[in-house]
């Protein structure tokens, strides 16, 4: 197991950082509704349909379904969690990393990265306006307004939507629903957006089990591959604790997290000072 911390990549732990922090939807590539469809089809016994808003049942499936993801949908006033990463960058060097999560709702997302034994990492700080950074392998303290993420990731990211995506939340899910389908043991949504089209997959028990991201901008080359799994019923909500991400645009990388711990609406701080011996990037 290669170590960030040992060969000092200090670009390999940014990306680690910036992938916590909402960059998983850089994608892979780009396919039409047809060929997802032709996809699901092939790989599960399936009934997919086109929506007909003149039936009744197409637009029953579509509610009950739409409303099994909101019900499900996480709430919170505060969110933490310890979560061990692998990362696999595109070229094949492997990292583990553990990060500490905090979260205030529609108001800050704090990370903390440790490397091997512990090493104290990286540190963000996201609010409404801005990123902040402390590279403390280097000593480096990194400030930017909240477009930076945009500009990095190059998609429409906020923290809104990052904190959706951190808690296990569905993003970029539009009400555009094109068509749906009925597997064995799962049912599928797919949404087509101003910017994405959205394959939702709920398993049998209406869970989150994938969401499946393509540009509609065929010229980007770029999809996104979310799994859920392990779920956990705690304090009445239903809990992802694995998750697998794949990713790229021109280069393919991978991404596991395992939720050691976590938590909800426990009264949190969020300690985030410069040391005097930093240089400011």
């Amino acid at each position: 197991m290669a170590l960030v911390t040992q060969a000092g990549n200090k670009k390999s732990m940014m990306r680690i950082l910036f992938i916590l922090i909402g960059f998983t939807l850089v994608f892979i590539s780009c396919k039409p509704t047809k060929k997802i469809q032709t996809a699901i089809i092939k790989k599960d016994t399936s009934t997919v349909s086109v929506v007909d808003h003149a039936k009744e049942d197409s637009i029953r499936f579509i509610d009950d379904t739409y409303h099994a993801i909101q019900a499900n949908h996480i709430d919170y006033k505060t969110f933490s969690a310890k979560i061990d990463v692998d990362y696999i960058d595109a070229d094949d060097k492997k990292y583990n990393v553990n990060a500490f999560l905090r979260m205030y709702k529609d108001s800050l997302i704090w990370i903390d990265i440790h490397a091997f034994l512990g090493i104290d990492a990286l540190k963000a700080l996201i609010t409404k306006d801005s990123v902040k950074i402390l590279d403390k392998q280097n000593k480096l303290y990194t400030a930017r307004s909240i477009e930076y993420l945009q500009e990095v990731s190059r998609l429409p990211v906020d923290l809104p939507i990052l904190q959706e995506l951190l808690v296990g939340n569905p993003v970029f899910l539009d009400s555009n629903i094109v068509s749906y389908a009925k597997f064995d043991n799962s049912v599928s949504l797919l949404s087509i957006g101003k910017i994405f089209k959205n394959l939702v997959t709920l398993n049998g028990d209406k869970l989150l089990q994938r969401i499946k991201l393509d540009d509609i901008n065929e010229l980007r080359n770029r999809t996104g591959d979310l799994t859920y799994d392990d779920y956990e019923d705690k304090q009445g909500v239903n809990f992802s604790k694995t998750r697998k991400i794949t990713f790229a645009e021109n280069k393919k990388l991978d991404l596991r997290l395992e939720f050691k711990q976590y938590n909800f609406n426990a009264d949190l701080t969020f300690p985030f000072s410069i040391p005097k011996n930093y240089k400011t990037n």
